[in-house]
């Protein structure tokens, strides 16, 4: 099959084989009405692949909606995608139609479909199956006929063990796979791409088309792209910009290129494979597990010490304990606080004592990060829930749980 007309219709850059490959299995299954699920990183344009589905299907006529899935609150999904009745919740001052009822004959593109919760997930498996829907507040049942064309950044397979996405549901979706491969999948088109970006970059701000020099472009190709075509586009469209120089450099170019080298950005030796579930949160979790299991060793030792036994040593280190006042070691101590009084001391006598107060709220860590990764991206969810491992769902949820702004 000649991909070439499509790629220059959808404006897709590039030659790689399997690039080619995605597109060759999205002209075919577009004759048929079976569901498609993309899989594919965030940025590699998912939603691209579903715009290819639709204009090549009998439905090209009929209306095309694409729907962030990760984007709608919980509260408010079911109501968008199947329409709700009058008063059928607090606000809903008349009627509404959702998604399903607006795309009757068309196609619906679910991006993000991994972060549905499972009560939407149940209705979605129903109309799926059946074609059927009802609204929030109704109780009839009506029909529809949409083509459901799905996408998501997340292992699947993985979301279905973890017990966040239902198998069946899964499989329904997954009628016809189609992987668009990672920008790091495709190195020989990264040149291409900074190429093209750069003259629509030029285009834009009336400017000089930037270049670079051989070392800029080895870095170029060389550069991981945890954030693919739409990182490359955003770093091209700065330096169009911000740098006076129209020949870019590799030191100039380094400062644009985010450190890959932490454990927030996995790597991979091929690019193939990435570390699951490794991030900032998780990482505060892990230490706070840590202080509790230190802290209970530590009430152990002094209960051994009343006791008249000997100091036995910790089998790893204890954490870092802090010297505040003399107290007379019969004194009340305040609640979740432990005081050590060394065995050789008299009872009368003032001594030395160690207060550890044991303040291991999760909360209010998780709290701190958030505030943390909204200042860090100035304000922008969506990068912020990116950075914190969440969905940009979850992250405004807990904006308005803890107040922050």
């Amino acid at each position: 099959m000649n991909v070439q007309p499509i790629k220059q219709r959808f404006e897709i850059v590039g030659g790689s084989p399997l690039l080619d490959r995605a597109i060759e299995i999205a002209v075919q299954v577009a004759s048929t009405d079976l569901s498609v699920l993309i899989q594919g990183e965030s940025g590699v344009g998912k939603e691209v692949m579903s715009k290819i589905i639709h204009a090549y299907s009998v439905r090209k006529h009929g209306p095309y909606h694409a729907v962030n899935c990760g984007a709608i609150p919980e509260g408010t999904i079911d109501s968008e995608l199947f329409g709700h009745e009058k008063g059928s919740f607090t606000g809903a001052h008349e009627a509404r139609k959702g998604y399903f009822e607006t795309a009757n004959e068309g196609t619906l593109f679910l991006d993000e479909v991994g972060e549905l919760p499972l009560t939407t997930q149940v209705r979605l498996l129903r109309v799926l199956e059946t074609g059927e829907f009802i609204r929030v507040g109704s109780s009839k049942a009506q029909k529809t006929n949409v083509r459901v064309v799905a996408a998501t950044n997340v292992n699947m397979l993985q979301a279905v063990q973890k017990g966040t996405f239902r198998e069946d549901l899964y499989y329904r979706l997954n009628t016809v796979p189609i992987h668009i491969p990672a920008l790091r999948e495709r190195r020989e088109d990264i040149h291409l791409l900074f190429r093209y970006f750069a003259q629509q970059a030029a285009t834009k701000y009336k400017a000089p088309v930037i270049t670079l020099t051989e070392e800029a472009q080895q870095l170029l190709v060389d550069y991981r792209w945890p954030g693919n075509v739409r990182q490359l586009r955003n770093i091209v469209e700065q330096m169009s910009v911000i740098e006076r120089t129209r020949e870019i450099d590799g030191p100039t170019l380094r400062g644009y290129l985010p450190e890959q080298t932490t454990a927030l950005v996995p790597a991979s030796g091929n690019g193939g494979g990435t570390l699951e579930n490794i991030n900032e949160r998780e990482l505060v979790f892990k230490f706070l597990f840590d202080m509790k299991n230190d802290l209970n060793a530590l009430k152990e030792q002094v209960q051994a010490l009343s006791n008249g036994q000997p100091l036995a040593m910790p089998a790893r280190p204890m954490p870092p304990v802090y010297r505040d006042e003399i107290m007379h070691p019969e004194m009340q101590q305040p609640h979740g606080t432990v005081s050590i009084v060394p065995a050789s001391r008299s009872a009368h006598e003032d001594v030395e004592h160690t207060e550890v107060e044991e303040t291991l709220s999760i909360s209010e860590k998780e709290k701190e990060l958030i505030a943390k990764a909204l200042t860090k991206h100035r304000n922008r969810r969506k990068s912020a829930a990116r950075e914190l491992g969440i969905s940009e769902r979850t992250l405004y949820r807990k904006i308005k749980e803890y107040g922050l702004s």
